[in-house]
């Protein structure tokens, strides 16, 4: 009977486990079986001491899932192992996998980047809630675990940080669960499962998808596996189950009161205690059983961005031997009219977006990155962060909470693939309690935490009864927040939407901004969920938003696509390493190609130099000139809580881009929000040179990520603006004019004492520039005019590589060619025929017996002509590759153009060639400086020549050619690392360039001012020869 008895209850488990993989991956109606309901975010700790270094890694309580598992994994979901979980099948031939870690950039699969649409799209249709068997690959994971024999008597629960995109768990051969969301924890009680003191097999199987992946269609790469930490912990039978904190402040944001609402198992008593950042007590309370309880605070210190203090309260439940720290930082969030409060300030949001990623691990971020992304924004005086578009690890909100930023907690829903219409699965109810549970989950996990200002309902996912039951859940249960939600937007059609607090549309433009801005009927504040898109060489015009932000009190900033590149490493050609994209990993991939690199700062953290024009738009302090004879300038504080007594600020007077004088004031005496004059020492100036001020802004302290001295601020003033100069070329001496030799067939030979200018008759370009026998045009190459630059990837995106091509090649035919000598110069001139741009060009070149070289290059436009603008107006001309070092006076040191130049401030820069190129993920147009004085490029002699022109001007030397950075018509899935170096400089000299734009990457372009259109230009400059230049401090 026992042997019946024993062989029935097999054959139930048998039955059970392989029932648990029968239909739950593919139905909407259950996302979780056995799970654990959510709780906020905590970790209960055996004594004090261990509370309160809040490190559950040393806690008794804790044992980690981490390390190598056996795994095994099948291409196609219906060739799953289905009894890999029992206690004796035999894993011996398995491999090993690290958990956690992403299966595709460890060998299994391929990843796969998509901006839009599901990773199926090329061989599957949409058909919620199937999801293909083929390529639906699925990995299985076994370990024993030895379970402390302290834990015996206790509770033992399973944390898995993130599994993609499901999971099924056995322990020691028994079925526990399913979880779907795979961007929340899966939390299991294995307390009868497990067998404290002794090894326990644990198994689970992960699926490529299942049908919640129809609500993760998120704009990035897919990869599956573990992506956070996996854990067991303990917890005693009588305890605190979950734990909610609402701290408030009065109507005058002076006294605060702290909330505290319990939920119990078992019945008991709960000590709360309060204490502040060195641990004194602040407040006490207790509670008899669950329900809430209320904490009075005098004049608490106040929880926000700029100043995140964080008070501890400490939960103790009689009899539990458990102690509950959790961080609480006071602040109020208000929506009044058609603003957003917090602490009773309408603060100013400087957002980004940022994606969970690393290069190497993909998904698996670890707490070195999070705090190095922390600092970045910190330094580049980034405030806010929105999850897109899923909750973060737990650690990222701590991270906020202790250094201070605002969090925008978004839900893991994007259904984007199933468009926004009728097909949207927010009217679809098979997905409503899909909807519902993601968002309850996102709210009830984050709860506590003070960064986060606003809900958000999920991303691009279409608007529907689904979403606005959420809204009405997500307001009801927690009324101390704005949330958020950008379809309710409806794409721009109405400011009056009724389950958004928040206006949030994505990537408006400045007349929509302004629009917004200038009307009298809004009741909702505008913040930007996406905008200022920064692929590639981008952020122009990032100055115009921020302008309109600062000008309307209704626009409260917004949050820029994106933060971070998400390429992710790879070998490339001849073993160069690369960051790769899609469409570098197979054939199938979709045609988003680099639309993952939309960020700041690359993979690796290094910021783009697009980053710093937003450090300077987002900074909080603002100089301005009141008083040239006086030194007296204005200084804005625009921080809404903190004066500037943290710091000193040190100026620096420069005379034509040298400095003459500085000086430092160490006591800043200014309240948020204020302005105050001040008089600095600037002592007399010569009035006859450009004179700038230089003003920065500097810790005196170290202050959380940031080190003393770093530069929080700065501006450039201008004392005494540059003047227009004179080019008027002469000749030394009459006796020594230039020599013409106009006998050779193929070339007009100019000759001086110390040079030789050559010009090719049949193309009438100068071909050859010899100065005291140094070569400075290569071999075979000539000054020739340019109206093109390697298309950008907003410049791709707005097609203009093929809009703009008449200029690529605008088929320049020389009509003529003459030379005479005038005032003691010689003069060629040459004229030329542009048939595919409707227009003539006018080279003219005087030459002095020196050997500079005025050039004026003049373009006459068909006025009845329809012709589209060009990228730029200049020449190039390029040099033997030796003449490798740049200096000009300008605006440095990073590269910038016309509208993302106001962080780079004009001096005089000394730099290399290899400087100048910045490898952009793939290859574009790089390096340009832009308002140049003067530009000279030199060998490692200081020989070398000098460009100047009568008003500023742009240039580059780079040793890359255009074309070797232009992939043409199309992209053509380059990478900057794989471009090979030319064995030349290439110098190009422009009257202006394009600016670069930055509303989005797929259609708009720079604004009107930044463009070049179709007309007349006219251009001026000098090129003179440079003898034993010399860098003089």
């Amino acid at each position: 009977m026992k042997k019946l008895l024993i062989t029935g209850l097999f054959s139930i488990v048998m039955a059970l486990a392989v029932k648990a993989q029968s239909n739950e991956w593919l139905d909407p109606q259950i996302n979780a079986v056995n799970r654990i309901a959510m709780h906020s975010n905590y970790f209960a700790y055996e004594n004090m001491d261990v509370a309160r270094k809040g490190q559950k890694e040393l806690s008794a309580n804790y044992k980690t899932l981490n390390g190598v598992w056996k795994f095994n994994w099948v291409k196609d979901a219906d060739a799953r192992s289905l009894d890999f979980w029992k206690k004796d099948f035999n894993d011996k031939g398995w491999d090993n996998m690290q958990v956690p870690a992403v299966w595709e950039l460890n060998g299994y699969g391929d990843p796969i980047y998509t901006g839009v649409g599901y990773s199926w799209s090329h061989f599957f249709k949409n058909n919620p809630p199937e999801v293909p068997i083929e390529n639906n690959h699925v990995g299985s994971y076994r370990r024993e675990i030895m379970v402390p024999a302290s834990w015996k008597g206790k509770d033992i629960i399973a944390h898995f940080g993130s599994v993609i995109s499901n999971m099924y768990l056995w322990v020691n051969g028994r079925y526990v669960g399913y979880s779907e969301d795979s961007k929340l924890e899966a939390e299991f009680d294995l307390t009868s499962y497990l067998k404290p003191g002794e090894k326990n097999l644990i198994a689970f199987q992960i699926f490529r998808w299942c049908d919640g992946t129809y609500l993760e269609d998120q704009d990035y790469f897919r990869f599956t596996g573990v992506g956070r930490d996996c854990y067991l912990y303990a917890r005693s039978k009588k305890r605190i189950q979950d734990i909610r904190i609402t701290p408030d402040l009065d109507t005058m944001y002076q006294d605060g009161v702290l909330s505290v609402k319990l939920d119990m198992k078992g019945k008991g008593v709960v000590d709360l205690e309060l204490v502040d950042a060195t641990e004194k007590q602040i407040a006490t309370a207790i509670a008899n059983g669950a329900g809430g309880v209320s904490m009075a605070v005098e004049n608490p210190n106040k929880w926000t961005a700029e100043n995140p203090y964080l008070y501890t309260l400490y939960a103790t439940m009689r009899g539990s031997d458990e102690i509950i720290p959790v961080k609480v930082g006071f602040r109020k969030i208000e929506l009044k009219g058609n603003q957003l409060f917090v602490n009773g300030k309408p603060i100013l949001f400087k957002g980004v977006n940022r994606h969970e990623v690393d290069p190497d691990d993909g998904y698996v971020v670890s707490p070195q990155r999070m705090v190095q992304d922390i600092q970045l924004m910190k330094k580049f005086n980034i405030n806010a962060v929105r999850t897109c578009h899923y909750p973060d690890d737990n650690l990222w909100y701590d991270l906020c909470d202790q250094y201070g930023l605002y969090v925008v907690a978004e839900t893991n829903i994007e259904s984007h693939g199933m468009g926004f219409k009728e097909k949207t699965l927010a009217k679809n109810p098979l997905f409503k309690l899909a909807h519902m549970e993601r968002n309850q989950r996102n709210v009830q996990r984050n709860f506590n935490h003070p960064s986060i200002i606003f809900w958000s309902l999920g991303n691009e996912s279409g608007d529907g009864p689904n979403f606005e039951a959420c809204y009405n859940w997500v307001k009801a249960e927690d009324p101390s927040r704005a949330c958020q939600y950008e379809q309710a937007c409806q794409y721009r059609k109405t400011r009056q939407t009724g389950h958004t607090d928040i206006l949030c549309p994505m990537y408006y433009d400045y007349n929509s901004m302004e629009q917004y801005g200038k009307a009298t009927d809004t009741t909702k504040p505008l913040i930007l969920c996406e905008y200022a898109h920064a692929m590639g060489n981008s952020e122009g015009g990032f100055k115009e938003y921020w302008d309109l932000i600062r000008k309307y009190p209704n626009l409260q900033g917004g949050f820029i696509w994106d933060f971070v590149d998400q390429s992710v490493r790879r070998k490339g050609k001849k073993d160069v390493e690369i960051y790769a994209y899609a469409g570098d990993f197979n054939r199938f991939e979709t045609d988003h190609t680099n639309y993952c690199d939309n960020g700041l700062v690359g993979p690796d953290r290094i910021p783009n130099p697009h980053m710093y024009e937003v450090g300077y738009f987002y900074q909080n302090i603002w100089t301005t000139l009141v008083n040239v004879a006086e030194g007296e300038v204005e200084i804005f504080n625009e921080n809404f809580f903190r004066d500037l007594s943290a710091y000193y600020m040190d100026w620096e007077l420069l005379e034509d881009g040298q400095l003459v004088r500085s000086g430092r004031v160490d006591n800043l005496n200014v309240a948020p929000q204020q302005t105050v004059r001040m008089t600095l020492a600037l002592g007399e100036m010569n009035q006859n040179v450009e004179c700038l001020l230089n003003i920065s802004y500097r810790l005196k302290n170290r202050e959380g990520l940031l080190p003393v001295g770093h530069i929080v601020a700065c501006n450039q003033l201008v004392l005494n603006p540059y003047k227009v100069q004179l080019l008027n070329l002469k000749s030394t001496t009459v006796e020594e004019m230039p020599q013409i030799v106009d006998n050779q067939q193929n070339y007009l030979i100019i000759k001086g004492e110390n040079f030789i200018a050559e010009f090719n008759r049949k193309s009438g370009y100068l071909s050859k520039y010899d100065v005291n026998r140094l070569e400075l045009i290569k071999k075979g190459s000539a000054l020739v005019p340019n109206f093109w630059r390697a298309p950008t990837d907003n410049d791709f995106g707005a097609k203009l590589q093929q809009k703009y091509a008449a200029w690529k090649n605008p088929g320049l035919k020389l009509l003529s060619m003459n030379c005479k000598q005038d005032n003691n110069l010689t003069v060629i001139s040459t004229e030329y025929d542009m048939r595919s741009v409707s227009a003539k060009l006018y080279l003219t070149y005087m030459i002095n017996n020196e050997g500079a070289i005025k050039v004026t290059q003049k373009m006459v436009a068909d006025k009845e002509a329809k012709v589209a603008p060009m990228f730029r107006f200049g020449m190039q001309i390029q040099m033997p590759k030796n003449f490798d070092t740049v200096e000009y006076y300008g605006r440095g040191p990073t590269e910038n153009y016309s509208d993302r130049n106001h962080n780079t401030f004009l001096g005089i820069y000394r730099q290399s060639v290899d400087e100048q190129f910045y490898p952009y993920i793939r290859p574009q147009e790089t390096g340009t400086k832009t308002d140049i004085r003067w530009w000279k490029l030199l060998n490692k002699a200081g020989n070398g020549l000098e460009v100047f022109s009568e008003v500023p001007f742009s240039a580059s030397a780079l040793h890359y050619t255009i074309e070797s950075l232009d992939e043409g018509y199309e992209k053509q899935q380059g990478h900057s690392p794989e471009v090979e170096k030319a064995e030349l400089t290439n110098l190009c000299i422009d009257k202006a360039q394009m600016g670069l734009g930055c509303i989005d990457s797929w259609s708009a372009l720079p604004l009107p001012q930044y463009r070049l259109p179709y007309g007349d230009y006219e251009f001026t400059f000098v090129i003179s020869p440079v003898k034993h230049n010399v860098s003089i401090e």
